[in-house]
């Protein structure tokens, strides 16, 4: 009864610290827009009064400037200091220590350019790194409140914490199935992809296992509750998922693995420069002119060309740190389902047996599963479709539970059913099958004799090799692994297709993060998958990629999502990465560059304070133009053969 209120307060809190993170960008503004406001107020009060004093050496045209670095400044000061405190230093430090030297030195106009550079670029980032809501709280809209209980054939709605073990529910049409259970009544389909990895619609009938969280198909299940909700898979899903955000790591932005050698060397030039000519001022110009804006600024503007850039081609960044990283990770681990397959069941062969014609076979089957919703009726007619082969006459349809398809076509009795259905009912028939090829088959029986066997996989992706091999040579990956819940055929078929040795079957999501933790602690790693139950190994990895459009709580819990689910997204993905890189360090080298030549002039002393921030703007503003060519990449990004059929059917009939 308690699990419930515990999920609750994971999701508040995640949202309050969600909220808390945009109201700190709203205030970078404020002070960007105060620092501005107070250089005009000076502007106009220098002019007009530019020497009336009001107590020492401070002036009335001070004033404003003073407001901005008392309150502008004095939270950027106290906020770096917090950050000093917990031993987290980078860029922004120089920039705290100019403001408080300016202030000392009265140099009140070079201080406030100062908070004006140093809030600018914290707004920016802000701006670039604006995220979603949680990846908890997505998870937990997906599960109903509520449940409907059956009692004397009425129905009941009590809140889900209520649901005891034993009692009978009813699961209508397009819900999410509100707990583990067994099915006791009804007949349907239900799709649970995105919990265990198995990419079809699973047929539901009783005496079948559901689980809570998978989506109901057209007709109403009765189940029988055989797990308390904060016991279900959904459950263990979301508690695998707290761990995970938990304990995920920090990333190191590039802003601050270039200040940690910048700004001791700027303070160390200022100091010299300090004792050497006896001059604090020259301290402080020094700081003024390192202040590190093509690191504060520059950098974020170019994070924004490559949000914007990747928006442009379906790719939704969510945590703009995984495009700085990524160009760094050389372990790709795959989910199998939807990633490096189309995430929908293919014919892959149809064997025909007893001398029957294969294209014969096909129509008849094909013609019948027209009027089945069974998920594996849609292979049926791809196949037929793709064959040019026309639909026959039928002149009856029966889908009992337990029986399969069976139907009068042309004359013929057509049968298509499962192999254990057919071991159950006509056991002498089923010892002439052939041995199981792996995949989901269904056998087809023409008037009472074995006709056929058909083979069922989740086809691969057609580029899928291409791209694998495209990561290990252009991108450098050293390791590639698919890592899927399900079963060791399928995930063996997949990983010989595509070129991959190293392969983990029949996974769960505790599981999965386990193996995704032990691999990133060797190396940085890139984990790509599209269900609910990769979704704590998105927040595992150290950058989550989620495919396709299939899931919020997937979303939610990885640092990107490719909308369109389709491997040439992800390679345009790390080329935007590394074209961000590139323009990123070019400004930001750059612009230090131009920044400790600058520092040189104002050490000597030809450069004051006021002058020495309006050089740094010219070099921001050389900085900024160049990272906003990130997002004008003036070309294709995809370098290898991506041509992609779709997905289609097979050539089985052939």
């Amino acid at each position: 009864m308690t699990a419930p209120r515990q999920k609750k307060s994971t999701v508040e809190s995640t949202n309050e610290n969600s909220s808390r993170w945009l109201t700190e960008g709203q205030r970078q503004t404020s002070i960007a827009g105060l620092a501005i406001v107070a250089m005009l107020v000076w502007g106009m009060l220098a002019y007009s009064s530019p020497n009336l004093p009001i107590y020492g050496s401070i002036r009335v045209a001070d004033l404003p400037l003073l407001v901005a670095l008392l309150l502008g400044g004095g939270y950027l000061v106290i906020g770096l200091l917090g950050n000093l405190f917990r031993g987290e230093f980078g860029s922004d430090l120089l920039a705290g220590i100019s403001i408080v030297t300016s202030v000392l030195l009265g140099e009140y106009l070079a201080g406030t350019l100062v908070v004006l550079m140093l809030s600018g670029g914290e707004a920016l980032e802000a701006y670039a790194v604006r995220r979603a809501s949680s990846a908890l709280d997505a998870l937990a809209k997906r599960m109903p409140t509520v449940a409907h209980r059956l009692i004397d054939g009425h129905l009941t709605d009590v809140p889900l914490q209520e649901v005891q073990v034993g009692e009978l529910l009813v699961v209508l049409p397009h819900e999410f199935c509100p707990t583990d259970g067994t099915v006791t009544a009804g007949q349907g389909t239900m799709d649970e992809s995105f919990l265990t990895g198995e990419p079809y619609l699973l047929p539901k009938a009783v005496g079948a296992s559901v689980l809570s969280g998978a989506i109901n198909g057209e007709a109403a299940l009765t189940i029988r509750v055989d797990q308390p909700a904060s016991d279900s898979r959904h459950a263990k899903i979301m508690e695998v998922m707290r761990a995970s955000e938990q304990q995920r790591p920090r990333l190191r932005r590039l802003g601050d693995q270039l200040g940690a050698w910048y700004t001791p060397l700027a303070v160390s030039i200022g100091i010299a420069a300090w004792v050497i000519s006896g001059e604090a001022i020259r301290f402080l110009a020094v700081l003024v002119v390192a202040t590190p804006c093509p690191l504060l600024i520059a950098i974020p503007v170019a994070i924004i060309g490559a949000v914007s850039l990747s928006a442009r081609k379906g790719i939704v960044i969510k945590d703009p740190a995984v495009l700085e990283t990524v160009t760094q990770c050389r372990v790709g681990i795959f989910d199998k389902t939807g990633t490096l397959t189309y995430g929908r069941p293919a014919m892959v062969e149809l064997t025909p047996l007893s001398g029957f014609d294969r294209k014969h076979v096909l129509q008849l089957a094909a013609t019948l599963e027209q009027y089945s919703r069974h998920p594996l009726a849609t292979p049926f007619l791809e196949a037929i479709q793709t064959a040019g082969l026309p639909l026959l006459d039928v002149s009856s349809v029966a889908e009992l539970p337990g029986q399969g398809l069976t139907g009068l076509v042309q004359g013929h009795q057509i049968a298509v059913t499962g192999r254990a259905k057919l071991q159950k009912n006509q056991p002498a028939l089923a010892e002439q099958l052939p041995p199981t090829q792996g995949g989901l088959e269904c056998v087809i029986l023409i008037d009472g004799q074995l006709a056929a066997v058909t083979s069922f996989r989740d086809r691969p992706r057609d580029d899928g090799k291409r791209f694998i091999d495209h990561l290990r040579e252009r991108h450098h990956f050293q390791k590639v692994m698919i890592v899927s819940g399900d079963r060791e055929s399928e995930v063996k078929y997949l990983a010989d297709s595509v070129g991959i040795s190293e392969i983990y079957f029949s996974q769960t999501p505790e599981q999965k993060v386990a193996i995704v933790r032990a691999e990133t602690r060797k190396a940085k790693t890139v984990y790509v998958g599209d269900g609910i139950n990769d979704a704590p190994a998105l927040l595992e990895a150290t950058v989550g990629l989620a495919f396709g459009r299939g899931s919020d709580v997937t979303a939610e819990a990885a640092g990107a999502v490719i909308l369109d689910g389709n491997l040439k997204r992800v390679d345009e993905f790390l080329h935007i990465s590394r074209r961000l890189r590139t323009i990123a360090l070019q400004s930001a080298v750059g612009g230090i560059v131009l920044s400790l030549t600058g520092m040189s002039f104002a050490a000597l002393g030809y450069l004051p304070p006021v002058f020495g921030a309006i050089l740094q703007e010219v070099i921001d503003v050389i900085a900024v133009l160049n990272a906003l060519r990130v997002g004008f990449p003036g070309g294709s990004l995809v370098d290898y053969d991506s041509s992609d059929s779709g997905g289609s059917s097979g050539n089985v009939p052939s």
